[in-house]
């Protein structure tokens, strides 16, 4: 993790993450010595985003094995961490991956295999995201800037705070900056968990030019010119090009066809589904209502909603992949405008 940011720090036999739920008021890290506490690290989104998700899931299956390693155990520690988050495939991918692995192997020899094969995961993520960085900053040089800097729109987080390293959506941004490209970046607010701010966070520690915008201001900054492409990354792509991110993604994907311009969408290819036919049949997970009932700031909480008022609180939704211009992976970008949508690309 040299060569980039990363919210999890290994030393030795021991995993901490940066606790994602008190940023960006203050930086903490914690320590998961069991699967349980990974489990809950990924179900209260102390880490959020999909590849993040995948690699902390990858670890808490090797601190499962650590306490119990028989093939029950195994499956119980599989079930039981793959059912934190539905929507993200990434850790359904990683479990899968990492069980795969050791089950061949004695109960003995597996909490090492599992962390060992957890290590490597962590290793090409980082890789595939720099190389997701590197093919987006060759399709940011082929825009013209309308307002004489690139402004780029973005949503959610995808930056390496929602990875190992690097980031999906914004490793280009990254990498452009730090070649000298004179860009500006939107930040939607992305309520109710308010992840824009964490963009907005580390762009600021990366000395990146940014603007947060509250959620509902992206069409008109769209239709007034102010932005040159949007980027986002995603959760889970199906087999079609239909792309599961944070709610409200479809939205800006809507407004950026209204408005003639990119819709690009950055993830590494374990994010894709290649199991899964189309965006609905990817399940979308409902939480908490609190979310919405309950608005957390630097001096603490402060309830905007009564207890009992109905809340609805998606935390996904679906953009269909002829909205996306393209999908950009480490394998390649995909055209998804060309007509010919196959995600079944060779290594």
């Amino acid at each position: 993790m040299n060569d980039t940011p990363s919210p999890l720090r290994l030393d030795g036999d021991r995993l901490y993450i940066l606790d994602q739920t008190l940023l960006p008021f203050a930086r903490q890290e914690v320590g998961l010595e069991t699967a349980a506490q990974a489990a809950h690290a990924i179900a209260t989104m102390q880490v959020r985003g999909a590849p993040l998700i995948g690699a902390i899931g990858a670890f808490g299956l090797a601190l499962a094995l650590r306490e119990a390693a028989g093939d029950a155990a195994l499956d119980e520690a599989v079930c039981a961490l793959g059912a934190t988050r539905p929507t993200a495939v990434n850790l359904a991918w990683a479990l899968h991956r990492v069980g795969s692995h050791v089950r061949p192997l004695p109960p003995a020899a597996r909490a090492a295999a599992a962390w060992s094969e957890a290590l490597a995961i962590c290793d090409e993520d980082r890789a595939a995201n720099r190389r997701i960085g590197e093919l987006t900053l060759e399709l940011m040089q082929t825009i013209t800037p309308r307002a004489g800097r690139l402004n780029l729109m973005t949503h959610c987080n995808a930056g390496w705070l929602a990875t190992t390293g690097w980031g999906t959506a914004l490793a280009g941004v990254y990498l452009a900056h730090a070649a000298g490209v004179d860009l500006h970046v939107w930040v939607s607010e992305t309520r109710p968990r308010n992840q824009g701010l964490l963009t907005a966070w580390e762009l600021a520690g990366a000395g990146v030019p940014h603007t947060v915008i509250a959620d509902n201001a992206a069409g008109q900054l769209m239709r007034a010119g102010q932005v040159d492409a949007v980027i986002i990354g995603a959760d889970r792509i199906a087999a079609n090009g239909d792309v599961a991110n944070k709610v409200g993604s479809y939205l800006k994907a809507l407004a950026a066809r209204d408005n003639g311009l990119p819709f690009w969408v950055a993830a590494p290819w374990s994010t894709v589904d290649e199991g899964c036919a189309r965006g609905a049949a990817i399940p979308i997970e409902a939480r908490h209502g609190d979310e919405l009932r309950v608005l957390r700031g630097d001096a603490g909480s402060v309830r905007q909603l009564d207890p009992h008022s109905p809340v609805g609180n998606p935390a996904f939704d679906i953009t269909p992949a002829p909205l996306v211009t393209a999908l950009i992976t480490e394998r390649g970008i995909v055209d998804l405008q060309s007509g010919r949508i196959s995600l079944a690309m060779p290594c």
